[in-house]
């Protein structure tokens, strides 16, 4: 196996998604975010116009990161930040012949460049979690290593802590 994959991705134990097809986003979302499938779900259906057992549209995607970029989101208690990844964060630099190219990161070199964290990121036609440097995906994804990150989104919870913290 290339990829250490972690199966909290496909093992979401609930009825509803063990019903549904073509929801990458409603799971990269929910592993990502901490939340369950069903919130996760309602959000898509609601926030990215995603229909049952159809996926999510990635221009909904992108237009709606840049918003929530802005001011922050909720998805069901949780209250996140998003950090939409720029180009030297989901792309390798390289010298050839002089000049200087930009090429797509693969899902490999992106997790060892991102070991901490939660992402979304999103590759040709799926979405999926990378989380402290291990992939919430489907196993049999763990196979494609090369594949190329198109973009990527940091979550970050903005849970407030109760302990005193000293500085």
């Amino acid at each position: 196996m290339y990829l250490k994959v972690n199966e909290t991705y496909s093992n979401f134990d609930d009825s509803l998604a063990r019903s549904e097809k073509n929801d990458c986003v409603v799971r990269s979302l929910a592993s990502a975010c901490n939340v369950s499938y069903r919130t996760a779900h309602t959000f898509c259906k609601e926030k990215l116009g995603r229909k049952d057992k159809k996926g999510t549209d990635n221009m909904y995607i992108v237009t709606q990161m840049l918003l929530w970029e802005t001011m922050g989101l909720e998805m069901g208690d949780k209250k996140l930040s998003i950090r939409i990844l720029g180009k030297e964060e989901v792309k390798n630099k390289y010298k050839l012949h002089g000049k200087i190219i930009w090429r797509q990161k693969t899902l490999k070199s992106f997790i060892q460049s991102h070991k901490k964290g939660s992402f979304l990121v999103m590759v040709a036609n799926h979405a999926l979690t990378v989380k402290d440097g291990e992939v919430l995906d489907w196993n049999n994804n763990a196979y494609l290593p090369t594949r190329k990150v198109q973009g990527a989104y940091e979550v970050i919870d903005n849970k407030i802590s109760t302990q005193l913290e000293l500085f």
